[in-house]
């Protein structure tokens, strides 16, 4: 995907909405699966855990796009 505007209906889109976009499914995923291994233990700042979840799925999303297009002469 790389850095380039994707084109939906004529309206040029960042590609970062896309990698928030993969990155939010990613982390109501992880959220579920984290929130069902610890059963009835939450963490102490719930919301903060999933700022920070949110934040590690988004640049975690952004960095496999970006590294599998690599520019094309760029070292």
């Amino acid at each position: 995907m790389g850095l380039h505007e994707i084109t939906l209906g004529g309206l040029l889109l960042p590609p970062m909405l896309v990698y928030v976009a993969l990155g939010l499914a990613a982390t109501l995923l992880l959220r579920a699966l984290l929130y069902r291994l610890q059963k009835s233990r939450r963490p102490w700042f719930e919301a903060w855990f999933d700022t920070a979840l949110f934040v590690l799925c988004t640049a975690a999303t952004a960095y496999v796009f970006s590294a599998s297009f690599p520019a094309i002469g760029a070292f």
